[in-house]
């Protein structure tokens, strides 16, 4: 009964800093015997794990945001359980959350690099996606544990882990019935409606801009300036669950590179050296000689020059981040070596069964196991070399294995993962290593991105894993377990990507430039555009590099977050925008009552809205494309690129942000 009565809520001491001498016991105690690794949870989080990994890549791919998985999981988890009538499933639950979240990282890691083979004109076997992403999943893996302890134990009350947060107060409230599930499924299914309207029948455009109105054709043409937003409902819950904060953040790096440094180059366009945009944009004198309009256009002058500078701030800042973790590194290092060399203190910890890991033996075995069969596949099946298959796997290990901790700190404190910045110092770093031992051309671009594949997938996982820990960390349930498992969700979620990413090629691309249709995978260009200049010879802007290096340098003096105001520089202004829309609904819907209870139930019923929007919109996107891959089209093809589908998507997000805030409002305190 004692258990029972333990797991309808968390312990007080749960989200802050513990006294001296105090102790955190999990809602499920260590002398338990929880209901954790069943049939039933298992195959769950498979099925999780499949239908998530597709979602999370044709979203990624289309806005440049990997939605965290782990929430909407969470729900659907807590749902069929109510509907199935099962007891005792909060153990259940989170291995179901834990296996079926690897999609949403594993995504991330293989969306952000490989798109760019393909955007270079270069193809990507299937087995080649597939390997990538797998063995970076397993890196991500081993590396993270041995600093488990460290960041969700003695770390315990000092990072807010916003997501776990998040995550964990759905499984708790689980317990409690399955009101929370219906309102996800409403929401869900207004998301993925309002999504396939756009998607598969075009009966509003999927953006508006400044440029609806004759006097934003005229600044855009005249003034180069030019202001969207994306008017999908997943980003819109995106934004909510991202809040106020860093959506403002991330925006203002938007503001900067659109609304200061596009027009500013913009007005000095005629004095620009043709040569040096023959070099940028890949045309020729003649063509600017003959339509300077058609070259200078804002988009033009973001891409080419606004989002270098960006690339170099994200450079940068993960750079800042690794000095600042090195001692995190040294004490869980620390914590690993004397629990491998079996210290007392060790065994005693490891004795309690909410302390109890994989061995450090084990831990060490599948590392160097995964290292040598990364090496295997980087020698026969990308590079056949065996000194630069050398140098790959030495550069995929020492970088992982430094970045492994700024990922897991960065999604502890504010539960976004920088691997896209991280990933592009890495390829940068690659390609000058692989160029300096004689990999150049097409070869060493796929060399180069394989590698960006692997570290990014492992640096996604590590920060992913970090959270699944820290909500097993919270309820009690067997680490170990949650390790182990975590393998076979990597496996299947690594094949899924390998088979979307291909069936999405084939139907969209994602090169815009070739089709306007394209999926913009801006993480994937941003790598395209890093690594040609570097493999093939031509000309890469160091200077524009060195000015966001140097404007990261400056907005960590200030105390600003510098990787996610560079991360808004180089993803584009309409994608940032519906970040801001969201997280005002956030900072609205719990801010208008003096009861704090009610603005907090108010808070987490717009985190199952949310959580609906994201699911929803991102599963009916993964439809529209399986309709479009086997040449099914209801698209209103004339009606979709006329003003008034403009001004209907317009009228169309207002209502769906309408519906939003008055149902988050309609919480109740007792909920």
């Amino acid at each position: 009964m004692q258990q029972e009565k333990q797991l309808t809520s968390l312990p007080e001491n749960a989200y802050r800093e513990l006294k001296p001498g105090e102790e955190y016991r999990p809602m499920m105690p260590a002398s338990a015997s929880p209901a954790e690794v069943t049939p039933y949870s298992v195959t769950m989080g498979i099925v999780m794990a499949v239908i998530f990994s597709a979602a999370a890549a044709y979203l990624g791919l289309k806005v440049g945001q990997v939605f965290e998985a782990a929430i909407p999981i969470a729900i659907i988890a807590v749902g069929m359980g109510n509907v199935l009538g099962k007891k005792n499933m909060l153990g259940q639950n989170v291995i179901i959350q834990s296996i079926g979240a690897c999609s949403g990282v594993i995504v991330a890691g293989a969306i952000f690099t490989l798109p760019a083979l393909y955007i270079l004109g270069l193809e990507a076997e299937f087995y080649q996606v597939f390997l990538s992403s797998l063995f970076g999943g397993l890196l991500g893996i081993v590396l993270l544990i041995p600093f488990r302890k460290y960041f969700v134990k003695e770390m315990h009350g000092k990072y807010p882990f916003p997501e776990a947060t998040a995550t964990t107060e759905v499984l708790v409230s689980g317990e409690k019935g399955g009101a929370q599930a219906k309102l996800l499924a409403v929401a869900g299914l207004i998301g993925g409606l309002y999504e396939f309207a756009v998607g598969t029948f075009g009966l509003w455009t999927e953006a508006v801009s400044t440029r609806i109105a004759q006097w934003g054709v005229a600044a855009a043409d005249r003034f180069k300036f030019v202001f969207g937003v994306n008017t999908s409902a997943a980003l819109l819950g995106l934004g909510y669950i991202v809040g106020l904060k860093y959506a403002v953040i991330i925006t203002a790096g938007s503001c900067l590179v659109w609304f200061v440094i596009v027009p500013l180059v913009g007005s000095f366009a005629e004095a620009i050296d043709p040569a040096m945009i023959v070099a940028q944009l890949g045309v020729t004198s003649e063509e600017i000689i003959a339509n300077p309009g058609s070259i200078f256009t804002p988009e033009n002058l973001f891409m080419y020059i606004g989002r270098p500078i960006g690339i170099g701030g994200i450079a940068m800042a993960g750079l800042i981040g690794i000095v600042r973790q090195a001692g995190i590194i040294k004490s869980a290092l620390g914590m690993a070596v004397r629990e491998l060399g079996g210290g007392k203190s060790a065994a005693a910890e490891a004795a309690e069964r909410t302390q109890r890991d994989l061995t450090m033996k084990l831990i060490m075995t599948v590392l160097v196991a995964t290292l040598l069969t990364t090496f295997v596949f980087f020698q026969f099946g990308v590079l056949g070399n065996w000194m630069q298959s050398t140098v790959a796997i030495l550069i995929v290990f020492i970088i992982a294995f430094l970045f492994t901790t700024v990922a897991a700190n960065a999604i502890a404190i504010v539960g976004t993962n920088p691997v896209s910045g991280m990933t592009l110092m890495t390829l940068i770093l690659s390609s000058l290593i692989l160029v300096s031992v004689g990999l150049t051309g097409t070869s060493g671009m796929t060399a180069a991105l394989v590698i960006g594949g692997v570290v990014c997938t492992a640096l996604s996982m590590a920060g992913g894993f970090v959270t699944d820990l820290k909500i097993g960390y919270w309820l009690g349930t067997t680490p170990r377990k949650q390790e182990a498992w975590k393998f076979l969700g990597t496996f299947v979620s690594a094949a899924t990507v390998a088979g979307v990413l291909i069936i999405l090629n084939k139907t969209y691309g994602f090169d815009a430039s070739t089709n306007p249709e394209a999926l913009v995978a801006p993480q994937a260009n941003a790598m395209a555009a890093v690594i040609k200049p570097l493999m093939t010879g031509g000309q890469t802007p160091w200077i524009l590099y060195f000015m966001g290096a140097a404007l990261a340098l400056v907005l960590t003096a200030i105390g600003i977050p510098a990787l996610a105001f560079a991360l808004g520089m180089f993803i584009p202004m309409n994608l940032n925008a519906p970040l801001v829309v969201g997280g005002l609904i956030s900072w609205f819907v719990s801010t208008r009552s003096k009861d704090t209870a009610l603005n907090k139930a108010r808070m987490d019923r717009g985190t199952l809205i949310a959580s609906g929007f994201i699911a929803g919109g991102a599963l009916m996107g993964v439809v529209s494309a399986v309709l479009k891959y086997y040449d099914v089209d209801w698209a209103l093809a004339e009606w979709m690129h006329t003003n008034a589908a403009e001004w209907t998507a317009l009228a169309a997000y207002a209502a769906l942000i309408v519906y939003f805030t008055l149902h988050t409002l309609r919480a109740r305190k007792e909920e």
